[in-house]
């Protein structure tokens, strides 16, 4: 595959569309030429090349720098499909519908939290159930449950699981009005009933990090952060609902392509019209399983800070930053060849970096433009950035969401033995937490690729600008 890449610019590839017959747009990769021999190891262009042939698909689809093969889609994958005519394919989101990343800042530094991070490591471990299948603290009726898919953030609001203005920091302020519970499955809703304020297994952590450096003054004043500040990263989604919801939708899909007399290179691209029945109900259930994602966030924050109060005395200064989707599909307004058009934006790993002044922005960082959150792996770093105008123009308002894999979990697991990893993690000073030593090594730093030079990618293509850099000090896992 990497034959068909034409290079444009030192960091953006193109796949023309006579690389493919049934390409009905070209594609692009953003990427260094040591990242493209790294990502024509998998399925990840090929995936690319099959996105292009989407029904209504419009201008171009891409993927980001940390690009590694997925389900239907690759992860790190962006597309836009169009409003009237289009698809919508819950390949296009992923089965952890709204997994995301939120940000939480402290009013302590890293010398004040020295004597006191392994007690408040260990509190936030007994505070936030993590695992497989693992239940959380509470456990919603039927009608409970729908009030959540419906109304998301609103509820936890009601319910007090909230602070102040929380919800102006959340992507869509944690709240998407196009849900409809009546169109999860009984299946799903039984799955995520007693999952609210869990994180779950896999690549979903809680960590404590300082802020290590800032790279733009003006950014840290808005966002009110500085050198040496602990802050905190939450990663998680909409558990075993987000994924019983893709399941649903994905089979449902699969058995009517013929319906919609769909063709497609590859089963895993399943779609429907985004305006049949099927596409309706997916993306009310889709959004019902973001809200439920931003709720359970939500309730890890309650958490986290019932645990701050315990350690530290006080809580009132553990404030959310900002909370963003990196699995999902919103309709937004995009110029397609000059004119402005509605499209359904699948965002696949990938995240939202809309830039200043944008409507969706919260006001307070309307100058700046979006919080972008990119978590390294466990033993390296992460970084604040913002949107930036390039992203309009190149990737339809997004970036990447994190560092991307580099070994799969079974090779991970394989390849690298665990006390080396937790010697690496004590030598660097991080504090690990876990109710599974094995499932750590799959999340090792050796298994993802740099983040550094992830970042530096989408910064480069003014896509992102960097704000500051966040090392951790201990890592909360399943």
């Amino acid at each position: 595959m990497k034959e068909k890449l034409i290079k444009i610019e030192e960091y953006k590839w193109k796949i023309p569309t006579e690389a493919s017959r049934k390409m009905k747009v070209p594609a692009y990769i953003y990427a260094t030429s040591e990242m493209i021999d790294s990502i024509s190891k998998d399925r990840s262009i090929a995936q690319l090349i099959n996105v292009t042939s989407l029904p209504g698909i419009q201008s171009h689809a891409l993927v980001m720098p940390d690009v590694h093969e997925g389900y239907g889609f690759p992860i790190g994958a962006i597309a836009a499909t169009d409003f009237n005519n289009g698809v919508i394919s819950p390949g296009g989101i992923g089965y952890d519908i709204n997994c995301g990343i939120r940000l939480i800042t402290t009013d302590i530094n890293k010398d004040e939290i020295k004597n006191f991070l392994k007690k408040i490591s260990t509190e936030i471990f007994n505070s936030v159930p993590s695992g497989v299948g693992k239940s959380g603290l509470i456990n919603l009726n039927v009608k409970e449950l729908d009030r959540v898919l419906n109304d998301g953030c609103c509820w936890a609001e009601k319910e007090g699981f909230t602070r102040s203005n929380d919800t102006d920091f959340i992507e869509s302020n944690g709240h998407l009005k196009t849900a409809d519970s009546s169109k999860v499955s009984i299946e799903a809703k039984e799955r995520g009933r007693d999952q609210l304020g869990t994180m779950g297994a896999g690549n979903h952590f809680i960590e404590i990090d300082f802020v290590e450096k800032i790279f733009d003054d003006d950014g840290s004043k808005v966002f009110n952060i500085y050198d040496g500040q602990i802050v905190l990263l939450i990663h998680t989604g909409s558990r075993g609902l987000g994924h019983q919801v893709a399941t649903d939708y994905i089979r449902l899909m699969s058995r009517n392509l013929k319906k919609y007399n769909i063709d497609l290179p590859d089963i895993e691209l399943a779609c429907a019209p985004f305006n049949s029945d099927d596409g309706q109900s997916y993306f009310s259930a889709m959004s019902a399983a973001a809200n439920f994602a931003w709720v359970n966030r939500q309730i890890i924050t309650y958490q986290i800070r019932k645990s701050w109060k315990k350690v530290f005395g006080k809580s009132n200064e553990v404030k959310i930053l900002y909370d963003v989707a990196h699995n999902i599909a919103k309709i937004e307004k995009h110029k397609i060849d000059g004119q402005e058009m509605k499209v359904i934006v699948h965002r696949k790993g990938a995240t939202r970096a809309f830039p200043p002044n944008h409507s969706e922005i919260p006001k307070e960082y309307k100058k700046v433009g979006q919080p972008v959150l990119i978590p390294g792996s466990m033993g390296s770093v992460s970084y604040l950035l913002t949107g930036q105008h390039g992203s309009m123009t190149e990737s339809f308002g997004s970036a990447c969401h994190g560092a991307g894999r580099l070994l799969s979990r079974t090779a991970a697991k394989k390849n690298i033995p665990i006390d080396m990893l937790l010697n690496e993690l004590a030598n660097k000073g991080i504090i690990i937490q876990t109710g599974s030593l094995k499932g750590v090594t799959e999340e090792a730093p050796q298994a993802y690729k740099n983040v550094e030079q992830v970042v530096d990618v989408v910064c480069k293509a003014n896509i992102t600008k960097k704000i500051a850099r966040l090392k951790p000090i201990a890592v909360i896992k399943g």
